[in-house]
């Protein structure tokens, strides 16, 4: 009687266990820790995406819910996706950013999660591009630096806050830190090396931070212009002054009323370029740029990228830098 019970037991195992086999493969991703003991980590974008593996190394399977080259703010998930996320081991993401996402991890009741805006703060960027908030030089100066927000839930999203932390190495870093403590939760057996690994990728953006603080110190201009209002951290962070054409959503049309006055922003800040972004539309860009006379150029918001084996946060941030001292006159 014994035996016929474990026989039944092994049985219902093997059977649950191949089924989970063929929905993992069905979806092209591993579910759980079936990934030879992986720790099964989701994330939401690509800067989600690359903490988790950059932190969780050999010790992590990230699996990310935006394609590369997508826009994260237009992702939809699916049912069966969306309890998938139940079954991971963490979940990386960034509330407010994407409503599918936060729907979802509310839905998976997902034991571990590592949410960005509860390890920084964030700000109102964007909301009135009609520059009445423009000039905010970088009020906050570096003194970031020593700041640890982590443990923090300041939950921004539901307050309009800009989501597009990222930009800023300094906050970056913060949200580092928060991913590397919430892999330590999840798997406790590799905390050190977690917290080993957060260490090293703080010091690689602290080190890309005094980069843009120098490449931008002397500069003729002040003031960019983009298509989507994607980069206020950064401009405070270096005490520039964004202007843009559209609001924090990439999709928003800009006014006749808009484009007037970026004309005379332009002349009067003696704008060299107006970017846009490399995963978006150049027309409305290149409208302004030809009515200007001024050069058009590629700041990416880094929210996706498009070939992650050749690209990655920290090639992108670079050339952003180089763009930006280019269109501000850096010397």
């Amino acid at each position: 009687m014994n035996t016929r019970r474990r026989l039944i037991r092994t049985g219902a195992a093997a059977a649950a266990l191949s089924l989970g086999t063929l929905s993992a493969t069905a979806c092209g991703n591993d579910a759980g820790t079936s990934d030879g003991g992986k720790v099964d980590v989701v994330a939401a974008f690509y800067p989600m995406e690359y903490l988790a593996e950059q932190i969780g190394g050999e010790h992590v399977s990230v699996r990310n819910l935006t394609k590369p080259g997508a826009e994260p703010h237009d992702l939809e998930l699916s049912p069966r996706e969306t309890g998938q996320l139940s079954e991971a081991d963490l979940v990386v993401y960034l509330k407010g950013l994407q409503p599918a996402v936060d729907e979802a991890v509310e839905q998976s009741e997902v034991e571990h999660t590592a949410e960005a805006t509860s390890f920084t703060t964030l700000k109102e960027h964007g909301s009135d591009v009609h520059g009445e908030d423009g000039h905010d030089h970088g009020e906050e100066g570096h003194d970031e630096h020593d700041h640890d927000h982590e443990g923090h839930d300041h939950d921004h999203a539901d307050t309009g806050g800009d989501p597009h932390v990222w930009l800023d190495p300094v906050r970056y870093a913060q949200i580092a830190k928060g991913v590397g403590k919430k892999l330590g939760e999840a798997d406790p057996d590799h905390k050190s090396t977690y917290d080993r690994k957060a260490k090293a990728l703080v010091k690689r953006l602290e080190a890309l931070d005094s980069r843009f603080e120098r490449g931008l110190k002397e500069r003729t201009s002040d003031t960019f212009v983009t298509t989507h209002a994607a980069f206020g951290y950064l401009a405070d962070r270096y005490k520039l002054h964004e202007e843009a054409v559209s609001g924090i959503d990439p999709e928003s049309e800009p006014s006749a009323s808009r484009m007037k006055e970026l004309h005379a922003v332009a002349k009067e800040d003696d704008v060299s370029t107006v970017f846009f972004e490399d995963n978006a539309s150049d027309k409305t860009a290149r409208t302004l740029a030809n009515d200007l006379d001024l050069k058009t150029g590629v700041l990416s918001p880094l929210e996706s990228v498009k070939n992650p084996k050749k690209q990655d946060y920290f090639s992108v941030m670079e050339q952003n830098l180089s763009a930006l001292r280019t269109a501000l006159g850096a010397r």
